[in-house]
């Protein structure tokens, strides 16, 4: 019987993140978990490409959009489950047992958010988000979402835009994601960055708009000024 998950893994000149995403899903290779990891990439210079054959993962190339590199991604997936990690996210030790013990219960899911560091305001962010989450159905892609590719096929899988996708097949999936126990630890360092507070409500400003109708291609551009 072939193991049951295709890993796939959006990339951006992600050397670094890969660096330790990788490593964290090797557990799930002794278990039987992991058919195989690809990585869709959208145009590195760096040494993601070097990195992701040297682990033994499938790698593709294409434009850079988020969602055309994860729909490109499970186009290729030879797996019946589908999990979607990105590159600065680590899951956590005993993702795999938890994850072995849900496939049978045939629904969609997704993992607890958590950033590496950033302190008090690290965890009303991810607080907020995981609440959003459970109550709105609207788990975000750093949040690690997995189902069946079945479901994911029926459901039109991620639409090709260059933001929102994971919103996008949120709502298709109509509520039906669950949360499991595991820990998606993802990279602090946008916040960090732009600042918590000004970062937390760039993003909900940017779903507002979103759901009132702005393309995501206009979207991505404000996102990016």
């Amino acid at each position: 019987m072939s193991a049951p998950i295709s890993i796939i893994i959006p990339t951006l000149n992600a050397q670094q993140g890969l660096m330790a995403s990788l490593p964290a899903l090797m557990e799930g290779l002794p278990k039987g978990m992991i058919r195989e990891v690809i990585i869709s990439d959208g145009g590195s210079d760096d040494a993601t490409q070097r990195l992701a054959e040297q682990s033994g993962a499938v790698f593709i190339s294409g434009p850079a959009s988020r969602g055309g590199q994860l729909r490109r991604g499970a186009e290729i997936a030879k797996g019946d489950w589908l999990m979607f990690v990105h590159a600065d996210t680590v899951l956590s030790p005993g993702w795999s047992g938890i994850v072995e013990t849900h496939l049978p219960l045939m629904q969609p899911a997704y993992g607890k958010l958590r950033f590496a560091g950033g302190g008090l305001p690290a965890r009303l962010v991810a607080g907020w988000a995981n609440l959003r989450s459970l109550v709105f159905g609207l788990p975000y892609g750093d949040q690690s979402l997995l189902l069946p590719k079945s479901l994911y096929q029926q459901v039109g899988g991620y639409p090709d835009i260059p933001l929102m996708e994971d919103v996008a097949l949120a709502r298709a999936l109509k509520g039906r994601l669950v949360a499991l126990d595991f820990i998606a630890l993802t990279s602090a360092e946008r916040y960090q960055k732009a600042g918590w507070l000004r970062r937390g409500a760039r993003n909900l400003l940017t779903l507002l708009r979103y759901f009132l109708g702005a393309s995501p291609e206009r979207l991505a551009a404000a996102y990016r000024r």
